[in-house]
């Protein structure tokens, strides 16, 4: 047997914080209690924290692993194992890693590198190099031309379980206000004259009117016999939150104003932030801060989006910042993506389930991790 035990910690579990010793045998949780433990082999925690290891359900981490300069593209398995390394040193055992199928400006890296980047995590997996657990989630650009050409043939792999619909058309959603929309895409078009900007929305307004619709019907149809877990993009206002909820999204994903996450949360939908908006204070695009949508008790999961490192640093300020217990924070990034991702195996520190856990200590207010074990494997 592989036994694993780490002693002499606070261990956080679903409602409380123990101090006790935790034991993992064969890459599952054999049992959590009080006792402390001389065993030969067990490893002293010196008091520091052991929570589940994180579950991360969006990231664009890898683009920027992808296209570490303007004008080259890395090698996408080389790419795929540095952002791998990288999301486990951030605590994060089990990653969904987020391709965008499509996208509106016409040169992009994320059009370029689609098949090879999602060829690559698959070879990963296959060839057990990766140490996190990785799954795919589609980012489907509704507006883009092409879309459903690009997204059939990547549908029917077991690893494709979450989905999200996206709209980034200026004017409206997370670029309702326009400059915002210009001021991102400036540093790419950093000539554009009004004239030039003009016609720009102009062409994304027309792609909109086009192809959103029809694609959202034609995606809902391919995904009606595959166990694929929906999500909505930027939903802004009350009907955007209607129109998800009625076609089965469970998953609202940034929502930009409290008005949007209140109306998920009515609905029974589960609302994910981003952790770079809880440690920066607010959004980079203008739009409602998480920390005011946690004290309005209208956030249930956080995403590091583009810093894996935020993930823990963001579930941490949630208890240091909104005043939420441990186990409540702790949760935003462990068991209820968990729960909303329908993975019954992980999540908490419980008996059965995955070794997937994470040694942490505080220091200056900060969570340092320390270690990480992935089914019960050292893999930081």
């Amino acid at each position: 047997m592989n036994d694993l035990i780490l002693t002499n910690a606070h261990i956080v579990l679903d409602d409380s914080v123990i101090r006790g010793t935790l034991h993992i045998r064969d890459g599952r949780i054999a049992h959590v209690d009080t006792s402390q433990t001389q065993t030969a082999g067990a490893i002293d925690c010196e008091g520091d924290y052991l929570i589940p290891g994180l579950i991360e359900l969006h990231t664009d981490n890898l683009e920027k692993h992808l296209m570490p300069r303007a004008g080259v593209i890395w090698p996408s398995l080389p790419a795929v194992l540095t952002h791998d390394a990288q999301v486990v040193a951030a605590g994060i055992t089990t990653v969904f890693d987020a391709l965008s199928v499509g996208d509106l400006e016409e040169e992009s890296v994320r059009i370029e590198t689609l098949r090879s980047t999602y060829d690559a995590i698959l070879d990963g997996q296959r060839s057990g190099a990766l140490r996190a657990d990785h799954w795919i989630h589609l980012r489907c650009e509704l507006a883009y031309p092409r879309l459903l050409e690009a997204l059939e043939p990547l549908l029917d792999h077991d690893s494709v379980r979450l989905m999200s619909l996206m709209d980034h058309t200026p004017g409206q959603r997370q670029y309702r206000d326009i400059q915002q929309y210009r001021k991102y895409y400036s540093k790419h078009h950093a000539s554009w004259t009004e004239e030039q900007f003009a016609d720009v929305v102009e062409r994304r307004l027309q792609q909109q009117q086009t192809y959103s619709d029809k694609h959202e019907r034609a995606v809902l149809d391919l995904l009606s016999d595959r166990q694929v877990i929906l999500a909505s993009h930027d939903d802004t206002e009350l009907a955007h939150v209607e129109h998800a909820h009625g076609i089965g999204i469970t998953i609202c994903e940034f929502p930009t104003t409290a008005e949007a996450a209140t109306a998920a949360h009515q609905r029974g939908m589960s609302t994910v932030m981003g952790a770079p908006n809880v440690v920066r204070g607010g959004s980079h695009s203008g739009n409602v801060a998480a920390l005011d949508l946690a004290r309005l008790d209208r956030l249930d999961m956080l995403s590091s989006d583009y810093v894996p490192a935020s993930l823990l640093h963001g579930a941490f300020m949630l208890h240091s910042e909104a005043g939420w217990s441990m186990p409540r924070a702790i949760a935003t990034v462990t068991a209820n993506p968990a729960r909303a991702l329908e993975l019954s195996d992980r999540g908490a520190l419980a008996e059965g389930l995955r070794g997937d856990v994470v040694r942490m200590k505080v220091i200056n207010d900060l969570p340092i991790i320390r270690q990480v074990w992935v089914e019960g494997v050292r893999g930081f």
